[in-house]
C-alpha cells in the first residue's frame, strides 16, 4: 500500500527555517513533488516524479533561505519543478520508440520521400534538388575519392524535442551572404517541410509547441526587406518582337545541332503559354485541341491542396502548325515534347542515338539557351524563365483580370502582385487614361 504524503510548509522562508535538518516534500501535482532538503547553512530545492514504479528525482538549484541573488523561491521553484518534469517526460517519449529524432533524421527521411518521389516521376533513379541543398547546408556528406567532405551544421544533430527557434535562426544567419535570396528561401522552405513531416508522423513524441517553433524559426517574413530580390527584372521581360528573335534563333539552332525540331517546338510551347519546363515536358498528345485553338497545360506540382488537373490556354494557329508534323505519328497518351536519346558507344568518345524520350531535366536546354540568347542579342543573365516572365506581364499589359493572368500561369493572385506589381499598375494607368473623356465644354 502506497504511503501518505505528508506536506510540509514550504512556502516562505519563515517556515522553511523551523524545519528540521532533512529532506522535505511537498505535492504540487499529481504523481510530482517539490522537494525541499534543509541543511545546517540553508538548503536546496528538488523535484521527484512518479517514473514506473518508483520515482526520478533530480535538484533543481539553492533556494533563497540566505541570498536572494541566483537562487529560488518557492514559487521560482514550483514553476521549475513543472519545467523539469515536463522536458524529462518529452524525453522519454523521444526515446521510448524507434529512432533518436533528430534534424538529421527528419532531413533524411524527407530527402528519401523526395528522392522516390522525383524517381517514381521520371522513371529511373534520380537525385533530388531537396537533397543536394540539404547535403550541403545541413547534414553534410562524406568525401569520396576526389571530392572534399561537406561538413554539417550544428543544427544537424540537435534532437527535435530540444530544438529551438534561437538555434533556427543562427543557422539561417550562418548561411553564406552570396546565397541568393530565391535559393535561401527554397532552401529554407526544404527544411521546414522536412521538420513539419516528421512532426506530423512522429506527434506523440514531440512537444505540443514543436509546429510553433518552426514558425517562428523558419518564418519566411525574416527574409522580406527591402534588398529582397526581384523575380522579374526588367531585363527578364521580353517584347513580342524580341520573342519572335528568340523563336527564330531557336529555329537555326535546333537545325544546326540536328534536332529535328525537338528544341524548337519546346521553346515555341513554354513562349506561348508562359507555363514551366515541368508542366510543359508533361503535355500529351491528346492536350493539343485543335478545334479549339489551346493545349490543356498540366498542373504544376508546386504547393499543397487539391487542383484543377489541367489548365486550358489559348494559343495561336502558328503555334499549333509548329506542332502538326509530330501529331500524326504519336499516339494520344504519349508525352507530345520528345527528344533524341544518346548513348556513348563503349570504348569510344562517339555518341549514338538510342531512341526518343520525353524532356527530363531544364539543364537538357542549357548549352542549347546559351546559344540561342547569343544569337538573339539577349542580356548574358536572361534564362528560360524569362519566357514565362513575358507570357505573364503580357497578360497583364493586354488588360487581362489579374485572376484570370494567375490561373492561366498555374499561380496566385498574390504571387502576380507581390513580383509584377510595376507592370499592374502600368496596365491600370493605361486603362485609366481610356476612360478619360472632355469634361469642359468647348
Amino acid at each position: 500500500m502506497a504511503k501518505t504524503l505528508t506536506e510540509a510548509t514550504l512556502t516562505t522562508r519563515n517556515a522553511r527555517s523551523n524545519l528540521a535538518v532533512g529532506v522535505h516534500w511537498r505535492g504540487i501535482d499529481p504523481d510530482v513533488h517539490l522537494g525541499y532538503r534543509k541543511g545546517k547553512r540553508g538548503g536546496v530545492w528538488l523535484v521527484r516524479w512518479r517514473n514506473g514504479v518508483g520515482y526520478r528525482q533530480e535538484r533543481l538549484g539553492t533556494a533563497d533561505d540566505e541570498m536572494r541573488e541566483d537562487t529560488l523561491d518557492f514559487n521560482a521553484a514550483v514553476k521549475a519543478a513543472r519545467a523539469s518534469v515536463e522536458a524529462a517526460r518529452i524525453e522519454a517519449r523521444a526515446t521510448a520508440d524507434g529512432p533518436k529524432l533528430t534534424v538529421r533524421y527528419a532531413v533524411e527521411a524527407y530527402v528519401a520521400e523526395r528522392d522516390a518521389r522525383e524517381s517514381k516521376r521520371k522513371a529511373r533513379p534520380v537525385r533530388s534538388d531537396a537533397g543536394h541543398r540539404l547535403e550541403r547546408y545541413v547534414v553534410g556528406k562524406e568525401g569520396k575519392g576526389k571530392r572534399a567532405a561537406i561538413i554539417p551544421a550544428p543544427l544537424a544533430d540537435i534532437v527535435l524535442h530540444e530544438l529551438s527557434e534561437e538555434a533556427l535562426l543562427d543557422w539561417r544567419a550562418s548561411l553564406p551572404e552570396a546565397l541568393k535570396t530565391s535559393s535561401k528561401q527554397r532552401l529554407i522552405n526544404d527544411l521546414k517541410a522536412a521538420l513539419n513531416g516528421t512532426y506530423a508522423a512522429q506527434r506523440r513524441r514531440l512537444p505540443a509547441t514543436f509546429p510553433s517553433t518552426i514558425k517562428h524559426g523558419l518564418g519566411a517574413s525574416v527574409l522580406q526587406s527591402e534588398e529582397a530580390e526581384q523575380v522579374a527584372r526588367d531585363n527578364q521581360i521580353l517584347s513580342d518582337a524580341k520573342i519572335a528573335e528568340v523563336l527564330a534563333a531557336a529555329r537555326d539552332i535546333d537545325e544546326i545541332e540536328g534536332r529535328e525540331g525537338d528544341l524548337y517546338r519546346l521553346i515555341v510551347v513554354m513562349a506561348a503559354t508562359g507555363a514551366r519546363f515541368s508542366q510543359v515536358i508533361r503535355l500529351r498528345v491528346m492536350d493539343v485541341q485543335l478545334e479549339g485553338n489551346r493545349l490543356l497545360m498540366p498542373a504544376s506540382r508546386k504547393g499543397r491542396g487539391a487542383k484543377q488537373a489541367m489548365t486550358p490556354i489559348p494559343v495561336g494557329a502558328d503555334v499549333l502548325n509548329a506542332l502538326r508534323p509530330i501529331l500524326s505519328h504519336l499516339g494520344r497518351e504519349e508525352i507530345l515534347l520528345q527528344r533524341w536519346l544518346q548513348q556513348q558507344i563503349k570504348g569510344s568518345i562517339r555518341w549514338e542515338r538510342k531512341g526518343r524520350g520525353p524532356w527530363q531535366v531544364p539543364a537538357e536546354i542549357v548549352r542549347s539557351w546559351s546559344k540561342i540568347r547569343k544569337a538573339a542579342r539577349l542580356d548574358a543573365n536572361v534564362v528560360p524563365y524569362a519566357l514565362r516572365h513575358s507570357s505573364i506581364v503580357r497578360g497583364i499589359r493586354s488588360g487581362l483580370p489579374i485572376r484570370l493572368v494567375a490561373a492561366l500561369h498555374d499561380t496566385s493572385v498574390a504571387m502576380i502582385e507581390r513580383h509584377y506589381g510595376r507592370w499592374i499598375a502600368d496596365g491600370l494607368e493605361d486603362l485609366a487614361a481610356k476612360a478619360v473623356v472632355q469634361l469642359i465644354p468647348q
